[in-house]
């Protein structure tokens, strides 16, 4: 298969050895139709040359990429579903295809969903339905837009099989998707060596965490190794709950198998966003308790966390594990403040004590009026520079209330970051760029009833539109 020169092979995972994954047979698909190919990350990773047969033989077919993993690797892995421990998991219909090197010296997998039946399908069919798919490449999209470190929808491609699914009308159009993230090493794949009692491949993970994505830990050894990848995946985790809770997303399956330790979300679910602030809100229909309503979200990652520390407890001192998940905290306010302020387009204060109180009554505030989430965040984004924006929107009768002056005091005391952003022609339109579930039904409507494809891709048009236009700065990744 051709490639650019900016193409680099990094296949590292599969030196892990066999206990860590399996090689795996992609399925052959009656049908090879091209629905989505992200342009923007194929060239970023040397494949934006590829024509149209090349992309079906990479992407429908899984033709191996020059030097890279072959064959396809489905990874291995235990987990918390619901806080509930199943040692069954696995990739059950995905594999890892190929791993690249970035610009930045970043390892990047390509990973897929829906590719087949692997020795974790558990009685599924390994396929992944053409909603799912349309629902995981507008997720990736919108988290981008709103500052989120997030997996990257590659490529989608109709496969031409009717689905049997018991929670949706049926049968259903099937699809596989690519996925590029910058590690799918999930806290479940620690997970699953330690409850074997194989401390020596727990040793080997946290080895080749370090050598590949955190590098400032190289040389480090035993405990030390341990506690710096911990203390690492923490913070990147602590960053990524306070990103959610600024970007008003709901994961939905905060399970030990979907969080990463590189801090990226990825694997999209019943993810929702928040039409207004309510901590309760939940988004999958299976969450019958609430366990992952969105004001939960960071206790769940914390939880979570503490099952990963629990991994390591044969490589370091169960008193340092502790202390170090006790930072979590900490590090998750001031994340969410940092965050919270990014995407209002306003620099912190010189007081996170006073920042954090702001966030505070920021959100009780939004839940207390029940403004739209996502249009209070246009209307005032950068502050002072967006009053005339603001007092011309339709909630502005909610900003002149007097329960509002507190919180408006405030708003103007911080100083707008870049506010020339304010001059895209998107911050003319009437209102923001949302993703509510009633839109994204409705665009899945199109699909499935007309073929339609026409307002999907305006959406996801609409969407980078956005993102270019509030150019919120995502987590930053460690180079390799």
């Amino acid at each position: 298969m051709p490639v650019t020169s900016t193409y680099v092979a990094r296949p590292v995972f599969p030196d892990l050895g066999p206990d860590f994954s399996d090689p795996v047979v992609p399925a052959a698909f009656p049908a090879t139709i091209e629905r989505f190919w992200n342009a923007g990350q194929a060239s970023g990773v040397g494949l934006g040359t590829l024509t149209a047969d090349e992309r079906i033989a990479g992407f429908a077919r899984f033709e191996p990429l020059p030097a890279n993993v072959s064959p396809p690797r489905a990874m291995r892995y235990h987990g918390h579903q619901f806080q509930v421990y199943n040692p069954e998991l696995g990739d059950g219909r995905g594999f890892l295809f190929a791993q690249l090197q970035d610009c930045h010296g970043r390892i990047l997998d390509l990973g897929t969903k829906g590719s087949g039946q692997t020795p974790w399908s558990r009685r599924g069919d390994g396929r992944l339905t053409l909603k799912g798919g349309v629902r995981e490449v507008l997720a990736a999209e919108m988290n981008r837009a709103r500052g989120v470190a997030t997996s990257h929808a590659f490529a989608l491609f109709e496969t031409g099989e009717a689905l049997m699914r018991g929670d949706e009308p049926s049968p259903t159009r099937s699809a596989v998707l690519t996925r590029l993230q910058h590690a799918h090493i999930r806290f479940g794949t620690f997970q699953r060596h330690a409850a074997e009692g194989r401390t020596d491949n727990v040793a080997r993970l946290v080895d080749h965490v370090i050598e590949h994505y955190m590098p400032a830990h190289r040389g480090l050894d035993g405990a030390a190794a341990a506690l710096a990848m911990f203390g690492d995946a923490m913070e990147a985790s602590a960053r990524l709950v306070a990103s959610w809770m600024a970007a008003g997303f709901v994961h939905g399956v905060l399970n030990t198998d979907n969080l990463v330790m590189t801090g990226d979300s990825f694997d999209y679910g019943p993810w929702r966003f928040l039409p207004r602030f309510e901590p309760g809100f939940t988004a999958a229909y299976f969450d019958h308790q609430g366990l992952y309503a969105f004001a939960r979200q960071p206790s769940a990652v914390s939880w979570n966390l503490a099952r990963l520390a629990e991994c390591l407890l044969e490589l370091a001192p169960p008193e340092a594990l502790s202390a170090a998940h006790g930072r979590f905290g900490a590090l998750y306010r001031a994340a969410l403040r940092t965050a919270v302020h990014q995407r209002l387009g306003l620099g912190c204060t010189a007081s996170e004590a006073d920042d954090l109180e702001f966030v505070n009554a920021l959100f009780e505030w939004l839940g207390a009026s029940g403004a739209g989430w996502e249009r209070f965040f246009f209307d005032w984004f950068a502050g002072a520079a967006s009053i005339g924006r603001a007092e011309s929107s339709p909630q502005a009768p909610l900003y002149r209330a007097p329960a509002f002056a507190p919180l408006r005091t405030r708003i103007l005391q911080r100083q707008p970051v870049r506010p020339e952003r304010l001059a895209h022609p998107y911050f003319a339109d009437p209102g923001p760029c949302d993703l509510l579930i009633e839109e994204v039904e409705a665009l899945w409507a199109a699909i499935d009833t007309q073929d339609d494809w026409g307002p999907f891709n305006a959406k996801v048009a609409a969407i980078r539109r956005a993102g270019e236009a509030m150019d919120i700065e995502a987590v930053p990744r460690r180079a390799s």
